[in-house]
């Protein structure tokens, strides 16, 4: 039995908060959500319906506490956050809820006594993959840290029929099925068909005049899809605060258009209603086609209209005017995609309330902020003029007016600077005429955070230096985290174990208390003892790659591992091009010293980019090759892992040796993966591009391997192309060998042509990651953590020191920072 789920009776972190709920109760409730909500025989119960029982039963627990929440927010009259996000890349819920609940002892006990396992069961839950990657991570950890800071808040989103998509890969190549995590539904989440409301799209708009002259719209012929709320609901940990997220599901206005239907047209009967629902079956949408636009445009509408018909329900219960409504509402806008929030805010505050424009504006400046996550331009939404008018007519019309009042105010700031005008202007007057995301987003409200120090410097001086020039006090930085509940103390119990039983368990919802540990780095027994859980962490992902990959990996092996979305700006090419360069050296120099190494390998490219699935059937092909040569054997393996997700991230970080965080300097906002795997006791490898700085100033440079160009080194050579890719192919020996063994079909079984536009990029003066202007340092930096990790205590030492100054990358730190200089809001006191 882990002991952190027995902590000492003292111990404030780790005690139970639900007292009086034992082992023979759990056995009982289990017993009967068997019976009752699954018409199950107990005797005859396999396990996907004892965890739906189990989840049934917590649940039950979680909503008790929730009501208490609820009622404890009335009751303080407390100002509530509303955190606004497109995806939630949630996970699984069944380990995390127990244990943030304190209740692993008596659960575990429970099935034990009933004949059934615990982690046997978890398999059985489907992760709800209701995000792309960061940016829905993210928020899943704010929302724990949330939870267990008891900051009176909400998530909200929409709750996907399908979310991201199964990954298969077949020959090589990536292949996409249909992620139906819902085929069984969710024992997690509530659908509250109390809470439904009515979102319009499409209509068109007629001016009018109220009572006192004012110029007021009527919104009509519009057609209808209800929201229905479905909750989720996060518990803190080791406290009695229990929040939810509220993801929205579509519905039809009405099941059946009966004039179609008598009329023995069943198809059209139903057509309406198959449309209106499709809003919220999947998550991202192509958006190559038009069609596909304007379905996540209604998706990003849609999620916004009933969240703000939910906020104003709960806001007028206390009050009969919009005068206190920043002091009770803060919202954030997780990116872009709910940015159109602003013009609906506005809409419903002049439109339904009556209020004037100044009025209205000024609260909805006050009541939001925006979180920007990326440095790309090319990657800040935009929406074409006429989709959007057509979709949303009356919000046009309001981002028109908000866009001639603020262009007033640049002029008046910049008298005759039409170049500023052009760049802020919400609309971008191009061929086709576009509204500018990110730009209202700014306009619209009063916080505008980065996510890094490097990423906020970068969009006060590049991106929105304009802006800043003009609200010099509106940008600020909020450095990501990650929560240490999922990743340390879920995902790796034997060394948050370790940790426990030397430095105690505040560590868990205090991560700075593992400072502590520095000085254990010195002692040889905990080192031995640090290096039996990676070992042991790195046999289970070794089981998991040897079931899922048919490869066989040695765990005494260094693991150097890069999992995360693949792109071509994070350069998983750059690392495909290090194992050439390895292979190559074990074939050419078989006596040269060699640290044998399992490169690991997980992601998932969106299914329309073609360049990022090419990269992946590299890297499929390169193992190919790799792993069947028999001069190499166990000296390097080269693995892709299939289905890259939060619970198989969960066995992946415990197990690294070496992390890849090797983007391009200037292109990461911030990346959380770093900080995980860091947490886990893996050395980072990596640029200094955003997140990665912040690390190694915390851990210290010499417990970090840093290479390639900064940001500013980088955007010098996209300008200035001082340095020519072809020329380094011609001048180092090392690199024109990998790049010719590519080139000439070594892995493609002779085909030349199959990876030739991966070759073209790399020589190409035009390649926006400069990959071949970074590749020599990577593979010196490369050298030199084979000469670090050969010496296994400097190893361990340095792994020790990287997660015991890993406290600053809390998200609970990102939290308080965001509640107490954005939100204005309390943090709760622990129990």
């Amino acid at each position: 039995m882990n002991k952190l789920t027995k902590a000492p009776a003292d111990n404030h972190a780790y005690s139970s908060i639900f007292q009086g709920t034992g082992v023979e109760d759990f056995k009982k409730c289990i017993q009967h959500h068997l019976m009752s909500f699954q018409g199950r025989d107990p005797d005859r119960a396999g396990d996907p319906d004892v965890y739906r029982a189990l989840s049934y039963a917590l649940r039950d627990v979680l909503m008790e506490k929730w009501i208490k929440t609820q009622k404890t927010f009335y009751a303080g009259k407390m100002k509530r956050v509303y955190y606004l996000s497109l995806e939630f890349l949630v996970g699984r819920s069944l380990g995390n809820a127990i244990i943030n609940m304190g209740l692993m002892d008596e659960v575990t006990q429970a099935l034990e006594q009933l004949g059934y396992d615990l982690e046997t069961l978890r398999e059985c839950e489907e992760d709800a993959a209701l995000g792309n990657g960061g940016l829905g991570r993210l928020a899943s950890c704010f929302m724990d840290s949330i939870a267990t800071m008891k900051i009176p808040a909400y998530g909200y989103g929409i709750r996907y029929d399908f979310g991201l998509f199964n990954q298969k890969i077949v020959d090589g190549y990536q292949v996409e099925t249909p992620d139906s995590w819902l085929r069984l539904g969710s024992p997690w989440m509530y659908e509250r068909t109390s809470f439904m409301y009515p979102v319009q799209f499409y209509g068109h708009v007629t001016p009018t005049t109220d009572t006192d002259g004012r110029y007021r719209a009527r919104w009509s012929d519009t057609q209808i899809v209800m929201a229905m709320a479905c909750d989720m609901l996060v518990p803190g940990f080791g406290n009695d605060h229990v929040i939810n997220m509220r993801l929205w599901r579509a519905k039809a206005s009405r099941e059946l258009d009966l004039s179609f239907f008598n009329a023995g047209n069943y198809i059209s009967a139903v057509e309406s209603k198959v449309k209106s629902e499709t809003i919220s079956k999947v998550l991202y949408p192509s958006d190559d086609i038009s069609e596909g636009q304007e379905l996540r445009l209604k998706q990003q509408y849609f999620f916004v209209a009933a969240t703000f018909q939910d906020i104003l329900r709960r806001y007028r219960k206390e009050n009969d005017t919009f005068d206190d409504f920043p002091n009770q509402v803060a919202v954030q806008l997780n990116d872009t995609h709910p940015a159109i929030a602003i013009p609906e805010l506005m809409r419903l505050l002049m439109d339904i309330e009556g209020l004037g424009w100044e009025r209205a504006w000024n609260i909805c400046v006050h009541t939001f902020a925006y979180t920007n996550h990326t440095l790309m331009p090319e990657a800040l939404e935009t929406w074409p003029v006429d989709m959007l008018g057509r979709v949303l007519p009356r919000h046009l019309e309001i981002i028109y007016e908000i866009n001639r009042r603020f262009l007033e105010e640049v002029a008046i700031r910049y008298p005759g600077n039409v170049r500023k005008l052009q760049e802020m202007s919400l609309i971008d007057e191009g061929p086709v005429r576009r509204v500018r995301m990110a730009n209202l987003a700014i306009v619209g409200s009063h916080s505008v955070n980065g996510v890094a120090a490097l990423h906020t410097e970068l969009l006060k001086n590049y991106l929105f230096r304009n802006f800043h020039e003009m609200y010099p006090e509106r940008i600020n930085s909020k450095t990501n985290g990650i929560t240490p509940r999922r990743w340390l103390l879920k995902c790796n119990p034997a060394l948050a174990e370790l940790i426990g039983e030397k430095i105690g368990y505040d560590w868990v919802v205090a991560l700075d208390k593992l400072r502590a540990l520095e000085s254990l780095a010195e002692e040889s027994e905990f080192r031995q003892r640090w290096r039996q859980v990676k070992l042991a962490n790195k046999k289970r992902l070794a089981k998991l790659i040897a079931s899922t990959c048919e490869v066989t990996v040695n765990p005494d092996t260094m693991f150097d591992i890069q999992v995360k979305r693949i792109h071509e700006y994070k350069r998983q090419l750059l690392n495909v091009l290090h194992v050439i360069h390895l292979y190559q050296r074990l074939i050419t120099r078989p006596d040269e010293p060699a640290i044998p190494r399992t490169v690991i390998f997980a992601g998932k490219a969106a299914p329309s980019y073609h360049k990022a699935k090419l990269i992946i059937k590299l890297i499929n092909s390169v193992g190919a090759v790799v792993n069947n040569d028999p001069r190499v054997g166990d000296r390097l393996k080269v693995v892709f892992i299939p289905n890259y997700c939060v619970s198989l991230a969960e066995r992946i970080m415990p197990a690294a040796d070496l992390s890849e965080q090797i983007s391009t300097a200037g292109t990461e906002a911030s990346g959380t993966g770093n900080m995980k795997f860091a947490l886990n006791g893996a050395l980072t490898i990596g640029t200094l591009d955003g997140a990665n700085i912040e690390i190694r100033e915390e851990v210290g440079e010499d417990n970090i391997f840093i290479f390639g160009m900064t940001a500013e080194e980088a955007e010098y050579e996209k300008k200035c192309k001082s340095r020519k890719p072809w020329q380094i192919y011609e001048k180092n020996s090392e690199v024109r060998e990998i790049i010719d063994t590519i080139r000439g079909g070594a892995f493609s079984s002779g085909n030349t042509e199959l990876f030739r536009p991966l070759v073209e990029d790399l020589l190409s003066e035009n390649d926006p990651y400069l990959l071949l202007l970074d590749l020599e340092s990577y593979l010196r930096c490369q050298r030199q953590v084979e000469e670090v990790y050969a010496d296994e205590d400097t190893w361990t030492r340095r792994s020790i020191l990287n997660v015991a100054r890993m406290g600053k990358f809390s998200s609970d730190r990102t939290i308080k920072e965001y509640a107490e200089e954005i939100w204005g809001v309390k943090i709760g006191e622990r129990n």
